[in-house]
């Protein structure tokens, strides 16, 4: 009979934590499909995750193959649903592989901007004096160069490619990232508890690492959903500037710049890669701006 009730006793956190997470996505879920514009970015993201994943599995032709025999087909054409491109390379199985391009980089570019830039951020805000004034005047510099032309400069400097276009967004994108942690470590440190840490001689990596970083984490998801399509976008721009993915690897941007030139004769060569790079960067900035609204609780009236 006791090792029963032990056993209970051990079981009920247990349990109740288990019960809270499920509550909490279920309540998560059920707010996003209140709102359509979250539902929508939400069901825009999860075909872009799927096609990113499965792409290769699902595309109906190879998407480096050219036949010239075929090439300029218009859409709904001898079996190409998109048509084909100058090289006879059929234009959905090109967009479907691309996406895996586009989710990489936007991903991976945030993860490394949104790292570099929250650990200037904590810094310059936490220990301010001269090495706040140090970093945010970086901070400033940077954010004083167009962005893209920015991106561009790098490019230039390091070379094109998947890995150096990755490289090159997050130097670009980490201020913002920096610039936001930096004001939301300010407003926390003014906070009753951190004031009450610093009192009792708590130690400042235990005040950062177990009291300020946990706080950030809604901030940083926000701001990372909305830069995920600014990234995508600007991927997109530097490879149809021929500075980002280098053919014959298919990239959205690169079928922009490869097809620019028969704009007049062959329409859907940039038609359906535009459609596709406006639906994505959409679908993200919808549910980044739900997660905004349902997270932030200044928003919320809180």
């Amino acid at each position: 009979m006791s090792a029963n009730l032990e056993k209970a006793f051990h079981n009920e956190p247990a349990a109740k934590i288990k019960s809270k997470k499920e509550s909490s996505i279920y309540r998560f879920f059920a707010n996003l499909f209140r709102s359509w514009t979250g539902t929508l970015g939400f069901i825009i993201i999860l075909g872009l995750l799927f096609i990113s994943i499965f792409g290769p599995w699902i595309t109906p032709y190879d998407p480096l193959y050219a036949d010239f025999s075929k090439k300029l087909l218009p859409p709904m054409t001898d079996g190409h649903l998109l048509g084909t491109d100058q090289l006879g390379r059929d234009i959905l199985s090109r967009i479907i592989v691309g996406a895996r391009v586009s989710v990489i980089i936007g991903v991976l570019t945030v993860v490394i901007a949104g790292i570099f830039g929250t650990v200037v951020g904590i810094i310059s805000g936490y220990f301010r004096g001269w090495v706040d004034v140090v970093l945010m005047r970086i901070v400033d510099v940077q954010l004083s160069f167009p962005f893209i032309l920015l991106v561009l400069v790098i490019n230039a400097i390091i070379g094109a490619g998947l890995r150096n276009i990755i490289i090159s967004l997050a130097i670009g994108g980490w201020v913002i990232f920096a610039r936001m942690i930096r004001s939301e470590v300010l407003a926390l440190r003014e906070k009753e508890f951190i004031t009450a840490c610093v009192a009792t001689g708590v130690s400042r990596f235990e005040i950062l690492f177990r009291h300020i970083l946990p706080n950030l984490f809604t901030p940083l998801i926000i701001l990372a959903s909305l830069q995920i399509g600014t990234f995508i976008i600007a991927e997109a721009s530097v490879s149809f500037l021929g500075f980002g993915v280098q053919p014959p690897e298919p990239a959205w941007g690169n079928m922009l710049n490869e097809g620019k030139d028969y704009i007049f004769s062959s329409w859907w060569l940039i038609t359906f890669p535009g459609i596709v790079i406006i639906i994505a960067a959409l679908g993200v900035n919808l549910f980044g701006d739900w997660l905004r609204d349902t997270l932030d609780p200044e928003l919320k009236g809180e």
